[in-house]
């Protein structure tokens, strides 16, 4: 198991870089999903199968297609669609996203194939001890991430609002 979680790790760290030096949004936000998707094959290998499991619904799913759907609504101009329309019709541009996330595919198949769908020498965590450790100890470090959370989203929405004297802006919204 080792070698998976050294494997996921890497992925992870490629991934992340990767979208951190994308000078694209939507190019970045696709490699952070496979770095989280990383992030969750870490978990499961270590034992925490629930947490996995929240990494992938929560993060890769919800909040990833949340900040996705901001971005686009943020720079939607006919040039930056037309110019994801190329990407996207790109071979060569699916490459990178999906031969990490091949890999991923891979160890996740080789660890649920050779453990049974067991963690190797890690005691399982069910959702009742995940909760009262997390809403215990770590409460005023939950309620600030979502405080943080809450911020971005009034951030993204004061970014993306248009006054109707502005291009792009409606006649009769108020701004």
């Amino acid at each position: 198991m080792n070698e998976v979680f050294y494997a996921s790790s890497a992925i992870a760290i490629a991934a992340t870089l990767m979208a951190v030096t994308r000078p694209n949004a939507v190019h970045a936000l696709i490699y952070l999903i496979v770095s989280l998707l990383a992030v969750a094959v870490i978990f499961y290998v270590l034992g925490a199968q629930f947490v996995a499991a929240l990494e992938v619904i929560i993060y890769a799913g919800a909040i990833m297609v949340l900040f996705l759907f901001a971005v686009m609504m943020l720079g939607l101009t006919p040039e930056s669609i037309e110019q994801e329309g190329r990407w996207l019709l790109a071979p060569g541009a699916w490459i990178g996203p999906s031969l990490l996330a091949a890999i991923l595919l891979g160890e996740l198949i080789y660890v649920l194939t050779a453990t049974d769908g067991q963690a190797a020498g890690v005691q399982v965590v069910d959702p009742r001890q995940f909760g009262m450790t997390l809403f215990g100890p770590y409460l005023l470090g939950v309620e600030l991430a979502s405080l943080l959370l809450l911020a971005g989203l009034v951030g993204a929405y004061h970014l993306g609002r248009r006054t109707p004297g502005e291009p792009g802006g409606r006649p009769g919204e108020e701004g």
